[in-house]
């Protein structure tokens, strides 16, 4: 399985892809340099879902600030739903040169994704989410994706950024639930590896780890697992060289015509991006001009995509530097 598709399924085990880097289904992922998880403008999954965002979140958020479903007292902005709303308020604003630009196109769209009485508090809640997006596009990728040291340390890392950009109660709502379903899976992962325990020490463990989740919880992780299927029948596509008209017909069948539609966008934005990847990659091995390189990278890349260029080109080398 080559690299890409490692990074999708440590995604999926962690959170159902809830990491930003891979944030593609967001994650075409961060991991493998896939810019279909763009830190601005553009959901995390735009297919999978892997950052938990959907279209329908503005909806879930307008029924809440209703009341329907709160308990009293409750704010109706701080709600289930809410990074949802976000995410499809960043999708509705599109691309953007530059996180300032980002911000004042969705000042004047948030009236569409937020009720009247929600909007100020949303606007400003958005802005800190676009510089949170922005800085999780600067953090280092988990360099083994199998160990589950290096990804609890990148767990860590994530979550000391968002803590830097909403308090509690917003970090609750916003993550919450994805955090514990993190941290199940990932002890889940550390009990597999830990060559200590007996196999029935690892079923009680285990099962320790399952009652961590609650039942929405369950099924989230249930949902992670198909994304683990799809990444590694993608990456069996790949390596195989099958065409675009075959993958969607298989994926068609298996998945739906909708989802077989967004899977043949992304495998089209992995080929365009490690087209350009290939472009740089290879300016870089024959000139020392920095002059000429910053103008080639900002010829052939976006300002967000800039920030994962030295990442996905160190993902690229590590399996020549494991053969060694």
């Amino acid at each position: 399985m080559r690299k890409g598709a490692l990074a999708l399924v440590a995604c999926a085990l962690l959170g159902a892809g809830a990491w930003w880097w891979t944030q593609q289904p967001d994650g075409a992922s961060q991991a493998s340099g896939v810019p279909g998880a763009s830190a601005l403008g553009r959901p995390f999954a735009s297919g999978a879902q892997t950052d938990g965002a959907h279209p329908g979140g503005s909806h879930l958020l307008a029924r809440a600030a209703a009341g329907k479903g709160l308990d009293s007292g409750a704010d109706p902005l701080l709600q289930p739903g809410l990074r949802d709303a976000l995410e499809a308020l960043l999708h509705a604003a599109g691309d953007a040169a530059d996180p300032q630009a980002l911000k004042q196109r969705l000042e004047g769209l948030v009236g569409q994704h937020f009720p009247p009485e929600l909007a100020t508090r949303a606007l400003a809640l958005a802005h800190r989410y676009v510089d949170y997006r922005v800085a999780l596009g600067q953090l280092r990728a988990p360099t083994d994706l199998s160990d589950p040291r290096t990804l609890r340390n990148a767990l860590e890392a994530r979550q000391k950024v968002r803590l830097q950009y909403f308090d509690g109660d917003e970090f609750d709502a916003l993550f919450a639930q994805e955090m514990t379903l993190d941290q199940s899976m990932l002890a889940r992962l550390e009990i597999e590896r830990n060559s200590q325990l007996t196999p029935e020490q690892k079923r009680s463990a285990l099962q320790a780890a399952e009652e961590m989740l609650d039942p929405a919880q369950r099924a989230l992780r249930a949902e992670a697992v198909v994304h683990v299927g799809v990444a590694q029948q993608t990456a069996a596509f790949n390596a195989q060289g099958i065409d675009d008209s075959t993958r969607h017909a298989l994926r068609s069948a298996q998945h739906g015509t909708e989802a077989a539609q967004r899977l043949a966008q992304l495998d089209q934005e992995e080929r365009d991006w490690n087209a350009r990847l290939d472009q740089y990659q290879q300016a870089r091995s024959s000139t020392q001009d920095a002059a000429r390189l910053q103008q080639l990278r900002g010829q052939l890349f976006s300002p967000e995509e800039q920030l994962r260029i030295e990442g996905a080109l160190a993902l690229r080398a590590q399996p020549a530097t494991a053969a060694q």
